[in-house]
């Protein structure tokens, strides 16, 4: 394992059942490491410390064929590594908790809770260490 933080690993963010399927190879640049690095001590290591229990990684660095594979948008901030999909399992309040304690207190650029037509909820997570963060809320699903 490739130690970024002291709670979290490059493999988390590079781990993909559908890279592994399709043999693709999804191995980030160096500035792509550079950016989990960003996001995983501004955002991901504060909320583990607030939350006390363990952060899992869904989705993190996608190259362009993984992006592809799975349907990203051309442009997702997955593909610089500024972003992060965090596994709820199965519990959308833990997501609306931690979707608010982010909007509050950490930096960020893009916040969204996701879903899917099967059910499953994740919170979506970006920052950008490079630029100016947007803090953009896209909030329609608490509604």
């Amino acid at each position: 394992m490739t130690p970024i933080t002291s709670h979290f690993c490059l493999e988390e963010f590079t781990a993909s059942a559908t890279a592994k399927a399709k043999g693709i190879a999804n191995t980030p640049t160096q500035q792509a490491v550079v950016n989990i690095t960003a996001l995983c001590i501004s955002v991901l290591e504060p909320l583990r410390k607030w939350w006390g229990n363990e952060v899992k990684i869904g989705s993190g660095y996608r190259c362009k064929a993984l992006n592809q594979a799975v349907g990203g948008v051309y442009n997702s901030q997955h593909l610089t590594g500024q972003a992060a999909d965090l596994c709820l399992d199965g519990d959308k309040q833990k997501g609306l908790k931690w979707f608010e304690y982010i909007r509050r207190n950490l930096p960020f650029d893009q916040l969204i809770l996701e879903h899917n037509s099967n059910g499953t909820y994740w919170v979506h997570v970006s920052f950008n260490a490079q630029g100016k963060n947007r803090h953009q809320v896209i909030d329609n699903l608490l509604k």
